[in-house]
């Protein structure tokens, strides 16, 4: 956790190309964070092995400890991913997987989570959005269901495109500025 006055927000990035389009949204949030939020993209997330609960424990690889480590100092955790084959990329599936655990207390839980980015289809990656919400409610996570952003690739550079990029922001401010219902809980 940070200062009081500042939140922090763990990003998931679900594409490990260095000039792919999510990294280009995710480095867009933070570099235009709002005043009080600082965005920290969790790198190795391809360093960490597929989740085997014979590697976990006490001899956890260095990568797994430095995501969850991330994510536990993280007030907020947002996915930025595209959508590969209708779903989520592994990547983002394992990393959630690890943050689920041990279960009931895994670093990503109770965490408010949301998920966004952009894929070259005409469905904008609703699907790989839906399944990491899903997965990160089974791992814990707070989902804030009222953030869906499911942005296609435009012609040309959507980050040159005013609107997209404001519709980004505003679902980096809406994840910030969530609070839980305490008649929820």
């Amino acid at each position: 956790m940070t200062t009081p006055n500042q939140t922090s927000v763990a990003v998931l990035l679900g594409s490990f190309r260095a000039d792919s389009l999510n990294r280009r949204i995710a480095e867009l949030l933070k570099a235009q964070a709002p005043a009080g939020v600082s965005v920290k993209i969790v790198e190795g997330l391809d360093q960490i092995p597929f989740y085997n609960e014979e590697l976990d424990g006490e001899t956890a690889p260095e990568a797994a400890v430095a995501l969850r480590a991330a994510v536990a100092v993280a007030d907020r955790v947002l996915a930025v991913t595209p959508e590969y084959n209708g779903t989520m990329p592994a990547v983002l599936n394992n990393a959630i997987d690890w943050l689920s655990r041990p279960y009931g207390q895994g670093a990503i839980t109770g965490k408010p989570f949301a998920a966004v980015g952009a894929t070259p289809t005409p469905y904008g990656g609703k699907w790989a959005h839906e399944h990491a919400r899903h997965s990160a409610t089974i791992a814990g996570a707070t989902v804030v269901d009222t953030i869906v952003l499911d942005q296609p690739a435009l012609d040309g550079d959507l980050l040159a495109d005013d609107a997209a990029v404001q519709r980004f922001l505003g679902a980096l401010n809406d994840l910030v500025s969530y609070e839980a219902d305490p008649a929820a809980a």
